[in-house]
């Protein structure tokens, strides 16, 4: 019998509006993972504040932090493969997330804020308003090198994002650095640094 293949998780965060859904699920279905919107895993409570406009607390997302991390938890166990949005906007937060968790890596989505506010000023149907976006950028603690981020430019096509990303876990799947590379790679909108 062949031991389980190792489970990769792409963890997609950034702040609202900066295309983690989208781009998450263009993902997932590209490399044919699983798919999670962390947004979904938000308690009822969280989901009203926000709905109301009243930004979250550290209080309020811890129980949400550690649904996203038992969702992690869940596909490694089983040796499954998969893409969670979640926007783990402080350091502490990507502890709990994504923490020692070997085969486990940070896509880092950013984008202008003007860019972004003109994003969540289109969308419909979503409990995050577009005025919550300022307390969001505020608490935004960007990830350091140490966290080996896959940092990228969410202006481009969505394909050609995916693109990136997706040849950056295969690399690393295939154990030829890719996306867990120790100096931390950069996307640009047109350029690639990996």
């Amino acid at each position: 019998m062949q031991p389980p293949k190792r489970a990769l998780i792409a963890v997609v965060m950034g702040v609202a509006g900066s295309g983690k859904t989208t781009i998450g699920i263009a993902l997932a279905q590209r490399l044919g993972w699983r798919f999670q919107e962390g947004d979904a895993l938000h308690p009822p409570e969280n989901v009203a504040k926000m709905r109301a406009g009243i930004p979250l607390d550290d209080a309020d997302r811890a129980p949400w932090l550690r649904a996203v991390a038992a969702k992690i938890d869940e596909w490694r166990e089983r040796g499954e493969a998969g893409v969670i949005t979640c926007s783990a906007l402080k350091r502490r937060y990507r502890d709990i997330v994504i923490g020692d968790r070997p085969g486990v890596h940070l896509i880092y989505l950013t984008a202008s804020p003007a860019l972004i506010a003109e994003r969540l000023a289109g969308r419909r149907g979503h409990f995050m308003p577009a005025s919550l976006l300022d307390s969001q950028l505020a608490a935004l603690e960007p990830p350091g090198p140490d966290e080996n981020p896959l940092t990228v430019a969410a202006d481009a096509a969505v394909n050609s994002i995916v693109e990136r990303i997706a040849a950056s876990l295969v690399r690393d799947e295939a154990g030829d650095g890719g996306a867990s590379t120790k100096d931390g790679v950069e996307i640009g909108g047109a350029m690639a640094t990996s």
